[in-house]
């Protein structure tokens, strides 16, 4: 009878080591995802994190979608909702005036952040026709205001296209039937509304007399108001122009870092750290008080401290029963 007690006992305990065993490496591995876990999600925030609104993406259309216009190898055409031929027909001068928005990074957006806002370019007699010009407005958010929020992909290259990188960028109006000699004027931009102070203007791109060349950069290329003068004239054999005013959320006003914010924080966080280690009390225990705990408590019991307790209370059962039968 005590021989089979002990081999109980024995094998009690070995089972109850195996358990133990069991548990303690489950817990080291669960930590280890939720570390993993954490990291991957701070990555994935990373690339938000210097701008204050997302970029807008949207593919420019392919042929037989319903805004895509037409192709000759040279140039592409989307279908402009403000886009207007002139009555009478008065030659083949054609243009567009428009502006492209853009957030801390240089991305294209819509201006869901800077709501009631609005673009003005006033315009020359030349344009009085045109119903969507002197002035040209443009209103802020884009996606409230107009069926094609953005109408044309005025920047950036791809080798499937012509022009453009293949996703819309700018919003415009267009006008076609303009005399072969007209001049087209154009006034300097003026921000109003709630978050004019958000929006600066980069500068102005000008490209007259020729197919639009899309491999210029909206920030770099662009130039000041006095260098584009606001103004060009169409010829026979040049009659196409367009200008885009650049603009741009401003990063001191919309509270948001530059480039430069992960070497701000790199930093702030190596002189928080030499805090850290002298005063267990000021404001960082927010933040590295919580995981210092979590930590200590997984030092201590990583996985083992309930089945320790078990394995305690059964080998004192079993001693103590062991006794009674002796």
């Amino acid at each position: 009878m005590r021989r089979g007690q002990a081999t109980a006992t024995v094998g009690l305990l070995v089972l109850l080591s195996l358990g133990l065993i069991a548990v303690g490496v489950a817990g080291v591995s669960a930590g280890d995802a939720t570390d993993r876990s954490s990291t991957l999600g701070a990555q994935d925030a990373e690339p938000s994190a210097n701008v204050s609104e997302e970029a807008y993406v949207e593919p420019a259309p392919e042929a037989g979608d319903p805004y895509y216009e037409a192709s000759d190898g040279n140039w592409v055409s989307y279908i402009n909702p403000r886009d207007e031929y002139r009555s009478p027909y008065l030659g083949d001068g054609s243009g567009k005036i428009g502006v492209t928005l853009l957030n801390e990074a240089g991305d294209p957006i819509v201006g869901e952040t800077v709501p009631n806002t609005t673009v003005t370019i006033e315009t020359g007699d030349e344009l009085n026709w045109h119903p969507h010009a002197n002035p040209v407005t443009v209103q802020y958010p884009l996606t409230d205001h107009y069926d094609r929020p953005l109408d044309a992909d005025q920047f950036g290259t791809t080798d499937d296209l012509p022009q453009g990188d293949g996703y819309m960028d700018s919003h415009t109006i267009e006008m076609h039937g303009q005399p072969e000699d007209a001049t087209i004027e154009y006034g300097e931009a003026q921000i109003e509304g709630e978050h004019a102070d958000k929006i600066e203007v980069v500068g102005y791109i000008e490209q007259a007399h020729d197919t639009w060349d899309t491999s210029v950069d909206p920030i770099e290329d662009a130039e000041s108001y006095e260098e584009v003068g606001g103004e060009w004239t169409f010829k026979p054999d040049g009659s196409h122009g367009q200008v885009i005013v650049v603009l741009q959320l401003d990063s001191d006003a919309t509270g948001v870092d530059d480039g430069d914010s992960s070497e701000e924080n790199d930093d702030s966080n190596d002189s928080d750290g030499t805090e850290h280690s002298s005063d267990s009390d000021d404001g960082s225990a927010s933040t590295d008080g919580t995981s210092d705990t979590e930590g200590d408590d997984g030092d201590e019991l990583p996985g083992f401290g309930i089945p320790a307790v078990i394995v305690a209370l059964a080998v004192a059962a079993l001693l103590g029963a062991r006794r009674r039968s002796t």
